[in-house]
């Protein structure tokens, strides 16, 4: 079975501005790495409806035609600036509708405060399911492959990971690690040509090489693979033998 991708959309324009930095994607990777899985994109959205609905568009289509997952953080709000659940309904071409199972957690939690305007917060495009919330009652939703969620990070992990454990425990596969060296004064050219042999002799491992220049203007490159554990040692090994036959100054990163 192929392991669907899996994405992100964090939606906000305080994402956007820098008033507040994103944790969603650190949580993801939380949630996601123990089980074996890994976000293969992310996209930064802002509040405005027609790039919001317009986005949506495209990853409802692609999850569909590839069975996708997209978890989506923010804009689920009441008030005027949280747009995505009207975007996705318009992008699904769906009404929205009360469900009635999010307005009874919402008046269960704000009793006659729930109205009028708490409320809205349980219309969702038709046919949606709850994610339920287990912070202040206020549920997500989920519709076609694509979970939607609040943008404030304490109420989104436990509930991302409720969706992951009720409808995704299916696709749990064996943990991958990491292993790398730290090469010193290297140079990512004088690597392209063993980098490019390595993929061909390991297939099934992820080659990364992340280089950096400090505030001395020394250079320095973290060489490394990710994969099952027995993989990754092995390449890691051939990392290293190859760092020490070319006589490289080098250190292991844990």
């Amino acid at each position: 079975m192929t392991t669907p991708r899996i994405g992100l959309m964090i939606i906000g324009d305080e994402i956007l501005s820098s008033k507040r930095q994103d944790k969603h994607l650190a949580q993801a990777n939380e949630l996601l790495k123990p089980r074996g899985l890994a976000v293969s994109w992310v996209k930064i959205l802002g509040d405005e409806p027609s790039l919001l609905q317009e986005n949506l568009q495209q990853s409802f289509a692609q999850a569909q035609a590839q069975t996708d997952i997209v978890f989506c953080f923010g804009g689920i709000g009441a008030t005027p600036d949280d747009r995505t659940r009207q975007c996705a309904a318009q992008a699904l071409k769906l009404p929205l509708v009360r469900h009635p199972e999010a307005v009874a957690e919402i008046e269960a939690q704000f009793g006659e405060a729930a109205y009028p305007q708490r409320i809205h917060m349980a219309e969702y495009p038709a046919g949606a399911a709850i994610i339920p919330n287990f912070y202040n009652r206020v549920p997500g939703f989920s519709i076609e492959h694509h979970h939607f969620m609040p943008g404030f990070p304490m109420m989104a992990k436990p509930m991302m990971e409720w969706v992951l454990n009720t409808y995704y425990a299916h696709l749990t596969q064996s943990p991958t690690i990491e292993k790398a060296i730290r090469l010193i004064d290297g140079q990512e050219s004088e690597w392209v040509e063993f980098m490019e042999q390595f993929e061909v002799e390991f297939p099934t491992l992820r080659l990364f090489s992340l280089p950096s220049i400090d505030a001395d203007h020394k250079r320095t490159i973290d060489l490394g693979v990710e994969g099952l554990e027995e993989q990754a040692v092995a390449g890691y090994k051939k990392l290293v033998a190859e760092a020490q036959r070319r006589g490289c100054q080098w250190q292991a990163l844990l």
